[in-house]
């Protein structure tokens, strides 16, 4: 994690998990990393990661179960939302960046297509089956 943002680690590691979740790395239904694992793998106090996950069951996207550990949740509707909410957010920035350099709609849209095609996107990602976005 970068040491030079000014959010806190507790949020950003939020967003990291998030990304994991839907990304297809911690699959729907799988069971996740133990605090203890996830702590030591990103060098965070156990603390800090345990409130992550916290908001992560808040949210719906993870849940515990006492003996079991914590799972993701297997809810395509909870799935799609914050899929939803992290491509919004990234075609907001996308948006923003290309307004400001000028560019219209119609080379904004063009030069997405010829990105998307050479960073091997082909449709082929987790959401791609049935993408609701």
């Amino acid at each position: 994690m970068p040491v030079d943002d000014a959010r806190p680690i507790w949020v950003r590691l939020v967003e990291t998990f998030r990304l994991r979740i839907v990304s297809g790395d911690w699959p729907p239904g799988s069971r996740i990393p133990s605090v203890r694992e996830l702590a030591s793998g990103t060098g965070v106090n156990p603390n800090t990661v345990q409130r992550a996950l916290a908001e992560l069951d808040r949210s719906g996207l993870t849940s515990t179960e006492r003996t079991s550990g914590r799972f993701v949740t297997a809810d395509p509707g909870v799935l799609d939302r914050v899929r939803r909410e992290l491509a919004t957010g990234a075609t907001d920035t996308y948006v923003t960046a290309l307004t400001g350099l000028g560019l219209s709609l119609e080379s904004a849209t063009t030069l997405l297509a010829e990105r998307w095609g050479t960073q091997g996107s082909q449709g082929d990602t987790p959401c791609s089956k049935g993408d609701t976005l």
